[in-house]
């Protein structure tokens, strides 16, 4: 029995006819009808039970229920209300609330929720938070396998000096790639830095009309101190013939502005890039081409452009380049490997190797281009004491032409391999380690799993359509929260069956979601709710005889075949469709989704029976053909005052519609017999309720009649499909 209670209510009178029910118990009732009130109150005298009325204003009664939820957990809360409410019922269950008391307070009903509240499991946590997390799964899982991981470090830790150099042959082919890579990059990189030299020389202001004139003064001028400050060991400039003008060369062991300086030199004209150049050939690189030179004055490596003068004309070609030698001392310095250049034969060019008899052979040579760039050639060398092992590859300059080939050595360390007792060793304690985290791995699998099986079986009976099924949470990990989590899941989906009973069997899909919110924001009730709707009700005339000499299976493909043209001309309007009786079909306007005026309703009710006269007509040409006899189609429209909401029992709810507007609607459908034909008829109201729509229909007075139930004769239309 509840010893201390608050009453919040927003009306005095309920709020008094609740304080007299507890009062005459012997409990310490206090009441407001204040939302500021009821804080202090709980805050003041901490009461066993709480009855809160959701129709508070605003929002105040949520905030409410939330703070009591929070800092009174102990405190037992009612919700009261005069009418159904989905959204905030909804909104009161997220907060762990499952106890509601209706209007009128009858001492039973009190009693009842009483019973309920002193039944009730424990409710939800506020907010619908799940109960936290104490011990993780992942704890749980990791911890053994942190406690081998360390046994086999220990482990590891003897056998470690070994077997650990079992891998060096690995990392050293693997280091010898790397370089590899390294090298052909670096050279990459060097042939990119000569190209930015040669696009800042070709560019300089000047440089075309010097080489015109043939000032090798001026161009002395030019080039020079481009030359040093890139720290190039060779600039050539060359006319439109092919002959030098100009000819810079870093001085052997010189400072940095040490250069010969020379001219007309005419070997350069044999040489391919400059003949590439010469001849203003571009490739899919560009105008610039690299060239390996062995000259009178040393190997180099060139790269050739042309030199344009203001007119857009080729004035000459300049090239710049760098020593074999200095190439690869370049580097190895960058790398750390003994860097080798070969020519196309193979032949030794430099190396930074004190080495002399390192030349490819032929056979090498041949596999080396077979492979091209998609593989690269080892092979051991031997240089004073050390060994080594070099990896060759395809030198390729940057329009795709092999130059010759480019390796790069390492000198072998080789440490001593394990014994054999050391492998057995090893393979013990790995055989021991892995049996141990199989066997602990089942344990702990077969510790989650159990719990995990037991929500498979609860979801089986879920997917059963079971929904009184629950799942006992134990423990206090994710799979506790899990369990409920899925409890959690069921009440709601126990929640969504209700919905989808009322609004799945009785309603179109379209606007299936619009009525389920609609339901929620409490405007639209199953209670029963009056509004002015627009009525159409469909026959098919003589279809009871018509089916007696005809199998049932044939009846039951006309009939979806009939209403398969019907129901999406109503849905189209706007409509809908209410029930089937057999084949009569029951469709309401301007009630669902949600309300319409008289006006509108009327207008789409007149739209969709002239659509559905032609899809009759439509249909019937289609059956005339097939040699089926053809169906006689009554409608019958009216416009008045209904009542809508759910019809039924507790378990089985038809949201429909009821009212002497119905009825009439039948009468009119009925009088359609008169016609012989398809036809559509509706009532003085429609009529009237068209307004200035009446002219966009053809419609035909057919004077006052007197139908079965009515005292009085109604004034009636008859609705034409042709406009």
């Amino acid at each position: 029995m509840a010893s201390r209670v608050l009453i919040a209510q927003s009306n005095s009178e309920t709020a008094n006819r609740l304080t007299e029910f507890f009062a005459k118990r012997g409990g310490t009732v206090w009441q407001t009808t204040t939302p500021a009130e009821i804080l202090p109150l709980l805050e003041q005298h901490t009461p066993t039970v709480f009855l809160l009325d959701m129709h508070l204003p605003g929002e105040e009664w949520l905030v409410a229920l939330r703070e009591a939820r929070l800092r009174f957990p102990n405190t037992q809360v009612i919700l009261t209300n005069r009418t159904p409410d989905f959204r905030r019922e909804l909104q009161a269950k997220e907060q762990g609330v499952r106890v509601f008391l209706r209007e009128p307070f009858e001492p039973e009903w009190i009693e009842r929720a009483l019973k309920r509240l002193k039944d009730q499991s424990a409710p939800a946590p506020p907010d619908g938070k799940l109960p936290p997390v104490r011990v993780p799964v992942r704890v749980k899982i990791t911890f053994p396998f942190i406690v081998l991981s360390l046994a086999f470090a220990l482990a590891s830790a003897y056998l470690i000096s070994r077997y650990v150099f079992e891998s060096i042959q690995e990392r050293f082919t693997n280091q010898l790639i790397e370089v590899g890579q390294q090298s052909a990059d670096g050279m990459v990189q060097e042939e990119n830095r000569l190209l930015a030299t040669l696009r800042l020389l070709a560019n300089v202001q000047g440089l075309a009309a010097a080489i015109t004139a043939q000032d090798d003064q001026a161009l002395r001028d030019l080039a020079l101190p481009i030359a040093v400050n890139t720290q190039e060991e060779a600039i050539e400039i060359l006319n439109r013939e092919g002959v030098s003008v100009l000819s810079l060369r870093h001085r052997a062991n010189g400072g940095l502005a040490d250069y010969d300086f020379s001219s007309g030199e005419a070997g350069f004209a044999e040489w391919a890039s400059v003949q590439k150049v010469l001849t203003e050939s571009v490739d899919g690189e560009g105008d610039k081409y690299a060239e390996l030179a062995r000259a009178e004055w040393g190997d180099y490596f060139y790269v050739a452009g042309p030199v344009f003068d203001g007119n857009g004309q080729l004035a000459g070609v300049a090239l710049v380049g760098k020593t074999l030698e200095a190439l690869v001392r370049d580097i190895r310095r960058d790398t750390l490997a003994q860097t080798t250049l070969y020519a196309r034969d193979g032949g030794l060019l430099a190396s930074t190797l004190s080495i002399s008899a390192t030349a490819l052979s032929a056979a090498q040579v041949a596999g080396l281009t077979a492979r091209q760039a998609t593989e690269s050639l080892p092979r051991d060398l031997s240089a004073a004491s050390l060994n080594y092992t070099e990896i060759v590859g395809v030198w390729r300059v940057r329009n795709g032409d092999r130059i010759g080939f480019m390796g790069a050595a390492l000198s072998q360390n080789f440490l001593a391999r394990p014994t054999l007792f050391t492998n057995l060793q090893a393979f013990l304690i790995v055989a021991v380690a892995v049996i141990t985290v199989l066997g602990i791995g089942l344990y702990t699998a077969n510790h989650i799993t159990q719990p995990l099986m037991q929500m498979v079986r609860a979801s089986t009976e879920v997917a059963r359509g079971n929904f009184e099924v629950k799942v006992t949470p134990t423990g206090d990990d994710e799979v506790a929260v899990m369990a409920h989590a899925f409890n959690y899941m069921i009440s709601g989906l126990q929640e969504g069956a209700i919905y989808r009973d009322i609004l799945g069997r009785t309603v179109s899909p379209e606007v299936r979601e619009e009525l389920r919110e609609s339901f929620a924001a409490g405007d639209l009730k199953l209670e029963g709710q009056t509004a002015i709707a627009t009525i159409l009700m469909s026959d098919i005339r003589g279809f009871t005889p018509l089916s007696e000499h005809v199998e049932p299976t044939t009846i039951l493909a006309w009939l979806n075949e009939y209403f398969g043209e019907l129901v999406p001309v109503i849905t189209a309007r706007g409509g809908v469709v209410d029930k089937f009786e057999g084949d009569a079909i029951l469709a309401v306007f301007g009630v669902l989704p949600r309300p319409q005026p008289p006006e509108e309703s009327a207008y789409q009710a007149c739209r969709a029976a002239v659509d559905l006269l032609r899809a009759v007509q439509r249909l019937n040409a289609r059956r005339q053909a097939r040699g089926e006899p053809l169906f006689v189609t009554g409608l019958g429209l009216n416009t008045g005052p209904v009542t809508a909401g759910g019809l039924g029992t507790a378990d089985r709810l038809n949201y429909t519609v009821i009212g002497d507007a119905v009825n009439t609607t039948k009468r009119l459908e009925s009088f359609t017999r008169e016609f012989g034909e398809s036809g559509a008829i509706l009532s003085q109201q429609t009529f009237e309720a068209l307004g200035a729509r009446q002219a966009e229909f053809r419609l035909a007075a057919l004077g006052a009649h007197t139908f079965k139930g009515k005292s009085e004769a109604l004034e009636v239309y008859r609705l034409w499909a042709e406009a």
